[in-house]
């Protein structure tokens, strides 16, 4: 038997609006979050139709804010932001879309500086034991990065370095 939280409104629509008052979702996650509450399936399909009239429901704009984001803050590229919206109930079209649209605001070149300087200020490729370069090669791994990128970028703070 499948336990559901009883909600404190009796209106899906109140639940829907403090959900997406908190952070933007996508359509599978308000669903979820309402049939998490308790609400049935007709009454959830109701509210999230109404929430898109309304333009506070839009999983195109929702998946091109989190590619954005993912990718600003490093936390991911490539097929690392894709698994994470798909995750998140986004078709694989629109996340590629939005993958697309993200990496030509923030080249994912450019990322990986921004977050090797930030992260590991002062590594240098050359200078680095094993170890170090295990480590750091392991980070950028972790968010999605090529191999091809990370040396590429690596390798130019060989060339730079004095």
């Amino acid at each position: 038997m499948e336990k559901t939280r009883k909600s404190k409104d009796s209106d899906p629509m109140a639940a829907a609006l403090r959900l997406l008052e908190r952070r933007d979702r996508s359509t599978a996650e308000l669903t979820r979050d309402l049939h998490n509450r308790g609400y049935d399936e007709e009454r959830t399909a109701a509210v999230i139709e109404r929430c898109r009239e309304l333009g506070y429901l839009n999983d195109r704009r929702f998946a091109e804010e989190r590619a954005r984001a993912m990718l600003r803050d490093g936390r991911g590229v490539g097929r690392r932001i894709e698994l994470d919206l798909q995750r998140r109930g986004i078709g694989a079209g629109k996340a590629r879309d939005a993958i697309d649209k993200a990496q030509r605001e923030h080249p994912p070149e450019q990322v990986a500086r921004d977050l090797l300087a930030r992260r590991f200020p002062g590594f240098v490729y050359n200078q680095a034991n094993d170890r170090e370069k295990r480590r750091v090669m392991a980070f950028f791994q972790r968010r999605g990065f090529s191999l091809d990128l990370i040396l590429a970028i690596l390798r130019e703070t060989a060339e730079t370095s004095p």
